[in-house]
């Protein structure tokens, strides 16, 4: 082996290194931030993180400029050096995240034409790795020692959350209560017993999340505990999750990143994949900040589907989009949106506030309203994998987004989305009750955008969809604006003028919005219209989104509760 292998090799890890440890450190602010009820820096401990990993492999690759030939690349040497990065990972904690770090960095020094797995990790070298077990990443506790909620307080007390609880006692009181209404199979002696325990509490917004297993003779039963600040003081117990669709709902794609501290995000990853087996690791990474890596799961996930099944690409079900091409694979759960290279005469803008605009939600509290989006550029497809019709037009909409080489299509940037049912689709199908719930529900994701400051801008029901458990969640983000860069007016009357002229609409600035005329555009089934005026009257009213503006520039940050407001502890607790 060469010096120069060793060297680059080395240099590469120790850019990983150096990206991971301020990764820790930023992390590492959020229990203090959530113990001081700073709410702003927890919003900004988000933001630093999206942005670090980008900014670490740049460093990277310019000092690499300085020492490897770029065109051509030695295939020889950079073969070795891979083989020799691989050996350095070996018994390294974070040998997954190191994988895909190197991959950025050979990606942005050379051509696509050198993206194999000579060279990358497009596959893992660690299909059975020799890390950290998920051992590593939790603690066990054992009431046959000390009783039941002497063992709970225990295992709070180890968080070391930095703040004292209002009432603890009262807590444990009713959390063992819930327990035992919610999963009476964890109702045995304490001698019959194991708790097995995150040791790092999960952080984000304004909560703070144990999460942790009952292990029994009855099997295992998966929890989360809900903490907050008390607005008198002190922190409290607020909510008991027990069932597995909560607990995705709260690790779901809509939600901010969770900031979690952890030493072996795959020993992580690995026990929450055993409490919630149906998440994907892809998005098990992205929900503890591992945005990257849940790139590369995915991927590589893609490329199976692509290899092992006869799916052909065909055009989303859903109205076609005015700036987006979207197209989707039937059996695989996610749809594919390229910015198209005409826009429709009522979107006046370009590319550059598109891809804007997409960028302001990834680094944004998605306050579980607003679907994740995955971004790649320079995607290489087969062309047998399209249809004939989608392929036709791919070639007349993003022709400036394509390039033909032979057996591929190579689609220089699109995003990927989980896969919902259009709203307005939804609504055709939907019997009377379920249709009620997701309209009212659809009122609750504007007003809890509105509190996190977005503008939805266009709120017809095309642009929302709807998740298997009945969830409202917006993912069309041309239009997104910060909600205090919004006009909103009350509907001017006419003038005898205006009438006489025959000019039915009032006259309005680019950012003027009149919310009067929210059911007149969205609504058009007057029994929905009925529903959403009834649940969401204020919405209809321009004094309701101005306050809203008005909270958002004096700093007050609402509660979003993931979780029904059945499993809270404290109802009346605002």
């Amino acid at each position: 082996m060469s010096c120069q292998v060793q060297t680059i090799a080395e240099y590469i890890l120790s850019g990983f290194h150096a990206h991971f440890a301020l990764f820790q450190k930023i992390t590492a602010r959020a229990p203090v931030a959530f113990a001081q009820q700073r709410w702003g820096e927890i919003e900004q401990i988000s933001k630093q993180r999206i942005s670090l990993y980008d900014a670490r492999v740049n460093d990277t690759v310019e000092a690499l400029k300085k020492q490897v030939t770029l065109a051509p690349p030695d295939e020889s040497l950079w073969h070795q050096i891979k083989q020799y990065y691989a050996a350095l990972l070996s018994f390294h904690p974070q040998a997954e995240l190191a994988e895909t770090f190197y991959n950025s960095v050979f990606c942005r020094l050379f051509h696509r034409r050198y993206y194999k797995n000579d060279f990358i990790f497009v596959a893992t070298t660690l299909e059975n790795p020799t890390t950290l077990p998920i051992e590593a990443e939790f603690r066990s506790y054992f009431p046959v020692v000390s009783g039941l909620k002497p063992t709970i307080r225990n295992m709070i007390s180890h968080m070391d959350l930095q703040c004292g609880f209002r009432d603890l006692e009262q807590d444990i009181r009713l959390l063992v209560k819930a327990f035992i209404k919610q999963a009476p199979s964890t109702h045995h002696s304490h001698h019959g017993l194991r708790f097995d325990i995150l040791t790092a509490p999960f952080y984000r917004n304004k909560g703070a999340y144990i999460v942790g297993r009952v292990v029994s003779k009855s099997g295992v039963q998966p929890f989360i505990i809900a903490l907050l600040h008390h607005p008198q003081g002190g922190i409290y117990i607020d909510a008991l999750l027990t069932k597995s669709a909560q607990m995705r709902v709260i690790f779901g794609f809509a939600r901010a990143y969770f900031l979690v501290e952890t030493q072996a995000p795959s020993a992580m990853v690995g026990f929450l994949q055993q409490l919630m087996p149906n998440k994907t690791t892809a998005e098990l990474y992205n929900a503890i900040g591992f945005h990257k890596q849940g790139k590369t799961e995915f991927y590589r996930d893609f490329l199976f589907h692509l290899q092992h099944s006869e799916d052909i690409f065909t055009v989303a079900p859903g109205t076609p989009g005015m700036v987006m091409m979207v197209f989707t694979l039937p059996n695989f759960p996610f749809v594919f949106k390229v910015i198209k290279d005409v826009f429709a005469e009522s979107k006046p803008f370009g590319r550059e506030t598109v891809l804007a605009r997409y960028q302001l939600v990834k680094s944004h509290d998605r306050v579980g309203r607003m679907a994740d989006t995955i971004e790649y550029s320079e995607v290489v497809i087969p062309k047998s994998k399209f249809s004939l019709d989608l392929l036709t037009q791919l070639k007349a909409t993003i022709a400036n987004n394509l390039r033909d080489e032979g057996d591929y299509v190579v689609i220089k940037h699109l995003y990927i989305e989980r896969r919902m049912t259009p709203l307005n689709l939804f609504l055709q199908t939907a019997d009377e009750q379920t249709a009620k719930q997701v309209i009212e529900d659809y009122g609750h994701a504007i007003k809890e955008m509105l509190s996190v400051n977005i503008f939805p801008g266009d709120m017809l029901l095309k642009n929302f969809g709807v998740t298997k458990h009945h969830r409202v969640i917006f993912y069309d983000y041309d239009e997104v604006q910060y909600l205090t860069d919004m006009n909103f007016r009350p509907m001017p009357k006419p003038s005898l003028e205006d009438i006489y002229s025959g000019i039915a609409e009032p006259s309005a600035a680019p950012n003027d919005v009149f919310p009067e005329q929210l059911c007149t555009f969205v609504l058009t089934d007057s029994k929905l219209r009925a529903v959403f005026e009834h649940a969401h009257e204020s919405l209809l009213k321009v004094e309701y989104w101005q306050q809203a503006q008005r909270d958002v520039k004096t700093h007050v940050v609402k509660q979003i509760y993931p979780y029904p407001a059945k499993q809270r502890f404290y109802q009346h607790i605002e």
